[in-house]
């Protein structure tokens, strides 16, 4: 119970939007935590050491009498029976665990937060703290997404026979969704192709859909506003207030029946864990069931997962590509100075500031969008240079730690663990997971889950919401053959390292310097390898001290 009780707390901080100032609670909790989960591993610890001796001694009646016998001897009254533990050393940390706890609910009851979860297993989100919601307008002059859109649109009007053959059920709709890491451009791609749509429904071009909506999901939703506005989207009419869903239902339906329609769902969020999620995004699109055949939803994620449990399947999910370089800088300094009135010398040097801060930016669209916009507000040398040296990154980060905050406490620890890695190391999925077993991350209350199937849903998990990355193909020096690697994205290499400083304590220090010397011999491996395939390796420095 104090152990759950502690990462409801722990959440609770978490995802405070006090968090900053909550950093020393934080550790707190952190180190009660990872105190009260030694003591239940010492206690399974002692359950399976009786367990095996109660096996061995179950034969003869000489082991028998020696079991009688080793019952009936007293017992050190200095250690607990269960944990096998110093009684005064348990007593001391369940101290410090409870102490942790009552300190922790007092500064939530000032504050005034909610507890941990929902009563339904959601997570308690405080409602200043959701991203602003997106409209269909997309921003003025996209940059660098014409060949997505086009491929997403050329899927949107296949033929009927062929669309069939990657819909994962009989309905008249097929799903294709757009999924990736926050910040990287996923709406903006939704709204170019939502807007092309758009006009050419309003100039009836051949193909057209009847009706084009809009509507932005997020986290928290309800289903009586989103019906309402798909009724409006439909009729562009506002929607009378009904008292029944069903009457709401009904009456959106009537308005669909029959016709050809697009259903944009932006920023769609789902817990695979969470059976509810999926029933209600099942629910939220049923309406579509009374449309004309050939109709489509476009749904844009964060995980793989969201656009599955809707009804896509794995070749119409489609990963949001990066931006090269140079379309990443052209898009920023479009943002940053589009209608500047500077002299051209002024305007060179700004190109030039800004080009530098677009390298610190690490191709995110977001931060390009909200850094440009702040830097077109002063189009002065003097304040370019001044926020050139600033940490530019907060509303990117933030979107990072509000998809980091979703996930599953162990698998969050998972994702930290990562930052032993040099940046750019191709992680391979058989080692990560056996590393993360024997770290102690995986835990599970099922007998018959065994812990590198837990560990290998927790990389799924991270991949399925793009914390990890498909990297390609490479030969395996041992066995020969090609095996998958993966790798971390820089801005997510940003934040694996943000949180491993912030939660690292005693015993995560030893865990750590082990781990660099299991990496060291993987890196060796690695080097025998591209040897072998007259290939060269850089390992970094620092691994090599």
């Amino acid at each position: 119970m104090q152990v759950l009780q502690l990462q409801r707390v722990m959440e609770v901080v978490d995802e405070s939007t006090y968090r900053a100032r909550l950093e020393p609670l934080l550790d707190k909790l952190r180190s009660a935590l990872y105190e009260a989960e030694d003591i239940l591993d010492d206690v399974e610890y002692q359950r399976l050491k009786k367990q095996t001796r109660d096996a061995k001694s179950s034969g003869s009646k000489m082991d028998s009498l020696k079991k009688t016998l080793w019952s009936a001897m007293p017992r050190s009254l200095l250690k607990d029976k269960e944990s096998g533990m110093s009684k005064v050393e348990l007593k001391k940390s369940l101290e410090k665990i409870e102490s942790a706890i009552n300190d922790a609910c007092e500064v939530l009851k000032q504050l005034n937060l909610p507890g941990g979860r929902d009563d339904d297993g959601r997570r308690a989100v405080a409602t200043n703290s959701r991203r602003a919601v997106t409209t269909a307008a997309p921003p003025i002059g996209v940059i660098g997404r014409d060949k997505d859109r086009d491929k997403i649109i050329a899927m949107l009007h296949e033929k009927e026979d062929l669309c069939q053959a990657n819909t994962a059920s009989d309905t008249c709709y097929s799903v294709i969704g757009i999924h990736g890491m926050a910040g990287a451009g996923k709406s903006t791609l939704a709204q170019c192709v939502y807007d092309h749509e758009k006009k050419c429904k309003q100039e009836k071009l051949e193909g057209h859909f009847d009706i084009v909506m809009w509507i932005h999901v997020s986290q928290q939703f309800g289903l009586d506003s989103s019906f309402r506005e798909m009724f409006e989207g439909a009729t562009g009419k506002a929607c009378d207030n009904f008292n029944s869903r069903n009457v709401l239902k009904e009456k959106l339906e009537d308005e669909l029946r029959g016709k050809q329609i697009l259903l944009v769902l932006d920023d769609v969020w789902y817990n695979s864990r969470n059976s509810g999620d999926r029933e209600e995004l099942q629910m939220l699109i049923s309406p579509l069931n009374v449309g004309k055949a050939g109709s489509r939803i476009l749904v844009t994620s964060r995980t793989e997962a969201g656009l599955v449990a809707l009804g896509a399947v794995k070749e119409r999910c489609i990963p949001i590509s990066d931006l090269d370089d140079k379309v990443f800088l052209e898009m920023f300094m479009r943002y940053a100075l589009r209608d500047a009135r500077v002299s051209d010398h002024d305007r060179l040097i700004l190109e030039m500031i800004g080009a530098d801060i677009a390298r610190k930016l690490k191709r995110s669209p977001l931060a390009a969008r909200t850094v440009g916009s702040r830097l077109r507000e002063i189009q002065t040398v003097q304040f370019w240079r001044s926020q050139k040296d600033r940490d530019l990154m907060n509303d990117t980060m933030g979107a990072l730690w509000w998809s980091y905050q979703y996930l599953d406490e162990q698998v969050r620890r998972c994702f930290a663990y990562c930052s032993i890695f040099p940046r750019g190391y191709r992680l391979n999925r058989d080692e990560l997971v056996k590393l993360w077993v024997a770290e102690g991350f995986i835990k599970t209350s099922k007998a018959e889950e065994e812990m590198e199937d837990v560990a290998q849903y927790y990389f799924d998990v991270l991949l399925s919401s793009s914390f990890l990355q498909f990297g390609g193909k490479e030969k395996q020096y041992a066995t020969r053959r090609e095996v998958d690697y993966f790798t971390i994205h820089d801005l997510l290499c940003d934040l694996a390292e943000e949180v491993a400083s912030v939660s690292k304590t005693a015993s995560q220090e030893k865990f750590l310097k082990m781990s660099a010397i299991f990496l060291f011999g993987l890196i060796i491996e690695r080097c025998l390898l591209r040897r072998y395939l007259n290939c060269k390796i850089y390992a970094p420095s620092s691994l090599m001290k």
